[in-house]
């Protein structure tokens, strides 16, 4: 793309050649998820398009098909991966998790051909390092058809839990259960063998002063209406009254009580969950859910098991998610020229980037980027801080989910938030997103070439 007007001509320079040569020298080829400034010819980067923590792993499960199958217990392999919404959380935030197996060990245990949307997953993720416990998932009632016989189809899980203690932890895939309601309400849990299973997943919290450090645990990710599900909570100000609550989105369902706080800032509920619209449960003091002063949502699913009326069928259809994926427009950025002994602003657009969220799950999605040092000639640099830029974000019409810019200011080494859309009970869309870029350019900087690469990470 053409260069922005150069900074002023250089007196040592022939007429005309000095601006020619700054273009060159200032010119930046932005790869499917890199920049990186110099000179002369440009290349596209080999960087790769996304980077991300997340990694399926293998592990030994232990499976028990229902009694009524009349089959030995299956030990088999397991394929799965442990995503997140947040890798970089600070202390008191929620993160979301979602669990997916890719590959179960199980499978049709009967020659009885199986319908779609019967199949209701729901399991654990253990926490290790910094954090330990478990995160309890569930998965929506949602399956293809799966023949007499035949292998289980992939499935995803989501739940949430709230970072606790700062440092690395790590996730790791844990037991999980697939449960079937056709003709009768059979389960087939699948345990690790040798728990825990190999990490797929790592965040890496932070200390925030002041964080809010409440936090809920649910014993059950899913039940029938009408169910208990015990809710604990740690980190309340003690003997402070709780309202333990459902939420569908952002709105509270019918589903209340209200604990004390025992000395410690802990309590145990036991939430009657009755309507079908509860997607999550929270727990907070004062007479409204405020984020400061509570805990959640955790992810909880309401199995709907209504026997259907006689002569009567039930029809069903389905809508197949996709996925998380983005794209650039183009791999090549030109920035502006910036004079020996005047120093300023090298400006350029980065290339806009197109963020596709077709999952159709709960979970928003998160656009940062960090950059290097700015590398030429003769050990010459230019600080990674002097890089800062200017978000947009534009929602295509008709998209759940709304796109946020991230703030302007310094994108640096240690990384800077482009774009990001929320949680909700149902997301996703077409979103496009932009930023004027800014290297500022110390005065009597060494001319030459300079070159940084920015990676941009969507999760």
């Amino acid at each position: 793309m053409p260069s922005a007007t150069p900074g002023p001509r250089r007196a040592a320079a022939p007429p005309g050649s000095a601006r020619r040569s700054a273009r060159r020298r200032w010119g930046a080829a932005l790869g499917a998820a890199a920049l990186i400034v110099g000179a002369g010819p440009l290349a596209a980067s080999p960087a790769a398009a996304l980077e991300t923590a997340s990694a399926p792993v293998d592990f030994d499960t232990h499976c028990v098909p229902p009694p009524i199958a009349g089959i030995p217990p299956i030990d088999g392999t397991t394929t799965a991966e442990i995503t997140v919404d947040n890798a970089a959380p600070k202390v008191g935030d929620t993160v979301t998790v979602t669990y997916t197996v890719t590959k179960p060990a199980a499978s049709n245990p009967v020659d009885l051909a199986l319908p779609a949307d019967i199949m209701t997953p729901t399991g654990k993720v253990t926490l290790g390092g910094a954090q330990t416990g478990e995160v309890t998932v569930a998965g929506p009632k949602k399956n293809p058809p799966v023949p007499g016989k035949g292998e289980f189809p992939p499935f995803s899980m989501t739940g949430t839990f709230t970072v606790s203690e700062a440092g690395s932890i790590t996730l790791s895939p844990g037991d999980y259960n697939i449960h079937t309601s056709y003709i009768m309400e059979l389960d087939t849990p699948c345990t690790v063998i040798n728990p825990p299973a190999p990490v797929s997943e790592t965040v890496t919290a932070t200390d925030e002063p002041g964080a809010n450090e409440r936090a809920i645990q649910l014993a059950a990710a899913s039940g029938k209406p009408g169910d208990r599900v015990t809710v604990t909570g740690v980190k309340f100000t003690p003997l402070a009254d709780i309202t333990v609550a459902g939420r569908a989105g952002d709105a509270e369902t019918g589903d209340t009580m209200t604990v004390t706080a025992d000395a410690d800032g802990g309590f145990t509920a036991r939430l009657k969950v009755s309507d079908p619209a509860t997607t999550g449960i929270v727990a907070y003091e004062g007479d409204a859910w405020d984020p400061d002063t509570g805990a959640g949502p955790a992810a909880y699913t309401v199995i709907e098991d209504t026997p259907l009326p006689e002569n009567s069928q039930q029809l069903t259809a389905s809508v197949a998610p996709g996925a998380l994926t983005m794209s650039q427009a183009g791999d090549a950025v030109e920035m502006s020229a910036v004079d020996f002994g005047a120093g300023g602003a090298s400006t350029g657009d980065l290339r806009t980037v197109t963020v596709k969220d077709f999952r159709g799950g709960p979970a928003g999605w998160s656009l940062t980027g960090k950059v290097t040092d700015f590398s030429g000639p003769d050990g010459a640099k230019i600080d990674a801080g002097a890089l800062s830029w200017t978000p947009a974000c534009a929602t295509k019409p008709g998209s759940p989910s709304t796109c946020a810019a991230g703030s302007a200011g310094p994108v640096g080494s240690a990384g800077a938030t482009l774009a990001t859309t929320p949680n909700g009970t149902l997301t996703g869309g077409e979103f496009t997103v932009d930023a004027g870029l800014s290297l500022e350019v110390p005065a009597f900087t060494a001319p030459g070439d300079y070159s940084a690469v920015l990676t941009l990470t969507l999760t």
